[in-house]
């Protein structure tokens, strides 16, 4: 199954520059996974060193956040993944 994951445009360097990426999975995290075995680099800005998603990465399911237990959320074919900074301030 295909599944587009978009990367936010500072993420880009890390991917070699593509806005997205067609990936196989049955989660958000599956996907990710499969992502970071061809592009290592973007692990560190996606991940705390302990595995944990980053406080400040927002995952978008067809256009829906995918907050709470966004990396366990399945996907199917078709299904486009938006990973994005969480912008927060006052």
């Amino acid at each position: 199954m295909s599944v587009k994951v978009h990367f936010f445009s500072s993420f880009q360097p890390y991917v070699q520059n593509q806005a997205y990426i067609e990936t196989t999975g049955l989660t958000i995290g599956d996907c990710l996974k499969n992502i970071i075995k061809k592009y290592p680099d973007i692990k560190r800005e996606l991940f705390f060193s302990n595995g944990r998603l980053r406080k400040q990465i927002g995952i978008y399911l067809n256009g829906q956040n995918a907050y709470p237990h966004e990396l366990a959320r399945p996907v199917k074919e078709g299904d486009e993944i938006y990973i994005m900074w969480v912008l927060a301030g006052g």
